[in-house]
């Protein structure tokens, strides 16, 4: 099993629990493990009964277990902040006012939640050291996947930037008389190091993802989850990501055999239903499903959390760093 592993899928569908649930019994295996929550609703913290914050906090009475909530919102805030700064070192003071209000404008875009949050992605995977394994809880299918193919798509849109500013300073070069102020730019312009650096940033990352994370794709016994994890896996494959397995939660439990009544038979035809649709599942889905979960009739807090993770039949190997 690879040092990063993800769970993603429909909202919905139970994958903060299966993460969580996954977190622990790598932990009770002897794995330095640290969840980390996605999901703006917090949910990792509702399953330990704890709150968690931006740095790794134990997670009490699980050894070995560490977890951290990433707020999106002070996230984009964070990164928009950090865009103008370094913009306004590198433009004049005069454009400075205009491009603080085309950041602000913005803020609230699907690009800049998904490049904020994808930065802090690989800021945790780059100082996860300490831990064996660090497992993530994905934000929603489509979000999920927008911020993992941010490095193919910047990749390409940085090269034409870099290409696009090297013309413009070679013109305004060009331009200059008995001046050799475009020279100097030219040669340590602030702009081009920066994009220089985004785009190694983004490389890095993606061969990072391809190369060191395993992806799991939690979906329900239902149609149009079935349907929304097929996509997902045809999109991750575009993006050089294979997913290693599917774990099916929230099946109806069997009624006992001398049950007869009304919400019995109910929950047999409901238990049929979902047996062909996970039927449907393993014919149709390429990735093998790994695990299958039974709807919990308590609220899944604490200790109950260890049910789950005796029902995710996914192996806990340890990581061995090749390095």
């Amino acid at each position: 099993m690879d040092r990063y592993v993800f769970f993603g899928g429909k909202g919905g569908v139970g994958k903060t629990t299966v993460s969580a649930a996954y977190a622990y019994k790598c932990a009770e295996a002897g794995l330095e493990t640290l969840v980390v929550s996605t999901d703006p609703a917090h949910s990792v913290g509702d399953l330990f009964d704890q709150q968690f914050g931006d740095d790794p906090r134990p997670v009490e009475g699980v050894e070995g277990l560490h977890a951290l909530e990433i707020d999106p919102e002070q996230e984009v805030s964070e990164h928009l902040t950090q865009v103008k700064r370094n913009l306004s070192q590198q433009v004049s003071a005069a454009m400075v006012n205009d491009i603080d209000r085309q950041i602000e404008m913005a803020h609230g875009t699907p690009g800049a939640y998904e490049a904020a949050l994808f930065d802090r992605f690989v800021d945790v995977m780059e100082s996860s050291e300490a831990y064996d394994r660090v497992v993530f809880d994905t934000s929603p299918t489509g979000g999920t996947l927008r911020l993992l193919s941010l490095p193919d798509y910047l990749e390409g849109w940085i090269d034409r930037l870099m290409a696009k500013r090297r013309q413009s300073i070679d013109l305004f070069e060009k331009a200059a008389i008995g001046n050799q102020e475009p020279r100097r730019v030219m040669d340590g312009d602030p702009v081009l190091a920066h994009l220089q650096d985004r785009k190694e940033f983004f490389e890095t990352a993606g061969e990072t993802l391809r190369n060191d994370a395993s992806f799991f794709l939690v979906f329900n016994p239902d149609s149009l989850s079935i349907r929304e994890t097929s996509r997902a896996i045809d999109d991750l494959a575009e993006q050089g990501l294979e997913v290693r397995g599917l774990i099916a939660n929230r099946l109806t439990p069997e009624p006992d055999p001398e049950e007869d009544g009304r919400g019995a038979r109910y929950l047999r035809d409901r238990v049929e239903t979902e047996t062909n649709r996970l039927e449907t599942a393993a014919e149709e889905l390429s990735p093998p499903v790994v695990a299958e979960i039974e709807t919990q009739v308590e609220e899944i807090k604490g200790d109950r959390l260890a049910r789950v993770a005796e029902a995710l039949e996914i192996d806990v190997p340890p990581y061995k760093n090749s390095d």
